[in-house]
C-alpha cells in the first residue's frame, strides 16, 4: 500500500507552450522506454526477487517512476494548455486531438499506443535485474535527447532531474544485481 503525498516531485514549469515537445515528451509517458513502462516493470518483476532487498528496491524505484509518470503528464499538459485545433494539427498532433482532444493517452512520439510488450519479467533475477539497468539506461539517454530538442530551461530543469534519478536507478539496480549474483552464487565467466 502507497500513501499518495499531492505534490510533484519536482515543481514543473514551463517558459510557454510548445506542441511539438509535448509531442515528442509524450514518449516518456506511454513509450517503449517511458515511466509506465518502467513502473510495471518494477512492481511486477519484484514478486519474483530471492530476498526483501531487492524486493523493496523494485517496490520504491517503481513507485518513484509513477510519480515521474505524473511529472511527465503535467509537463505535457502545460505545454499543450490553451492550443487551439489548427496549431494541434500543425504541430503534429491532429490525429491525436481527433481521437483525445488533449487528453493524456498513453503512446509514444509516434502515436502509437502502449502495450505490455515493452515490459519485461523473465522470473529470473538475475535476467530481470540486467533488463532493469538497460531499462533505465535507455529511459537516461531518451531525457538527454529530449533535452537536446528543447530550449526552454524551465522543461530542461524538469528534464535533467528526471535524467539524473535514471542515472541513480541503475547504479542501484547494478548494486541489486551483484547482491543477488553473491546470494546466487552465480560464476561470473569474463
Amino acid at each position: 500500500m502507497w500513501i499518495y503525498e499531492k505534490k510533484l516531485e519536482i515543481p514543473v514549469r514551463v517558459s510557454k507552450p510548445d506542441l511539438q515537445m509535448a509531442k515528442f515528451l509524450i514518449t516518456q509517458y506511454g513509450g517503449p522506454d517511458g515511466e509506465l513502462s518502467a513502473a510495471l516493470r518494477y512492481l511486477n518483476q519484484r514478486y519474483t526477487m530471492p530476498n526483501e532487498r531487492a524486493k523493496a528496491l523494485l517496490t520504491d524505484i517503481g513507485t518513484e517512476e509513477l510519480g515521474h509518470l505524473e511529472v511527465i503528464a503535467t509537463l505535457v499538459y502545460k505545454l499543450v494548455k490553451g492550443a487551439t485545433p489548427d496549431e494541434m494539427r500543425a504541430a503534429g498532433l491532429g490525429a491525436h486531438y481527433a481521437d483525445h482532444d488533449k487528453a493524456l493517452f498513453y503512446v509514444d512520439g509516434n502515436g502509437n499506443p502502449w502495450t505490455a510488450a515493452y515490459i519485461q519479467a523473465k522470473g529470473d533475477p538475475i535476467a530481470d535485474l540486467a533488463e532493469d539497468i538497460a531499462a533505465e539506461e535507455k529511459a537516461r539517454a531518451t531525457y538527454q535527447w529530449l533535452i537536446n530538442l528543447t530550449d526552454d530551461p524551465d522543461v530542461i530543469e524538469v528534464l535533467k532531474y528526471l535524467r539524473e534519478r535514471e542515472v541513480v536507478h541503475s547504479q542501484r539496480f547494478r548494486e541489486a544485481l551483484y547482491m543477488v549474483e553473491e546470494q546466487t552464487h552465480v560464476r561470473k565467466y569474463f
